[in-house]
């Protein structure tokens, strides 16, 4: 299936649910875990992210999996709910967006979230999962040969439009996928630049 994104089909019922979208996404599930559990700032903690990775880092294995899990989650549901409600392509590309941009910039905790990675995979699991599929096997095989998860995930992230292309996906999909990279790999290109000092020597 290709859908095309029509732009004379997006009404203002569609644009209010890609502002509840961005509003889910800035329920980050780290940050609010932590502040429950310790009355802390996850920002201010480990390494400073709002992300699975350091409410790992701050909780131990429960608080990373239950970060990582509800992140994922709020993701699907945003896509589940628009695909629910008969929104067209183009508000469901939108709310993907918006739902990632959210988590990566509330508006609540100033702009400063998390990186989107698992917020994407679960939007994008309920987007497009033959897509998801194929870019989880491309970073398998790349953590495989590599052994760097942040290089091998971003690296699957980037290639996203052209394995949708490869899919048979339409131009305007292959762009949403593009789109959606560009909101996960931005944030972690510090990493990306860290984890190759770390590996290259000077």
């Amino acid at each position: 299936m290709t859908p095309e994104f029509n732009f004379s089909s997006f009404t203002l019922l569609h644009g209010l649910g890609v502002l509840a979208a961005y509003a889910l996404g800035c329920f980050n599930t780290g940050y609010y875990l932590v502040r429950w559990k310790t009355g802390g700032d996850l920002r201010a903690l480990g390494s400073g992210t709002a992300g699975a990775k350091n409410t790992g880092r701050v909780l131990g294995r429960w608080g990373f999996a239950a970060s990582l899990l509800g992140d994922m989650v709020k993701g699907a549901l945003a896509v589940f709910v628009a695909q629910l409600a008969g929104f067209p392509p183009l508000a469901v590309g939108l709310v993907v967006l918006a739902v990632i941009a959210g988590h990566n910039w509330p508006a609540q905790l100033g702009g400063k979230g998390g990186k989107g990675l698992a917020v994407s995979c679960g939007a994008l699991l309920f987007l497009d999962p033959f897509v998801l599929g194929a870019m989880l096997a491309l970073c398998g095989l790349l953590v495989g040969v590599t052994r760097r998860f942040t290089a091998s995930s971003m690296a699957a992230y980037a290639a996203s439009p052209l394995l949708a292309a490869g899919l048979g996906r339409s131009l305007p999909v292959d762009l949403l996928f593009a789109a959606a990279a560009v909101l996960v790999v931005a944030p972690h290109w510090r990493n990306l630049r860290e984890e190759t000092a770390r590996r290259v020597p000077l």
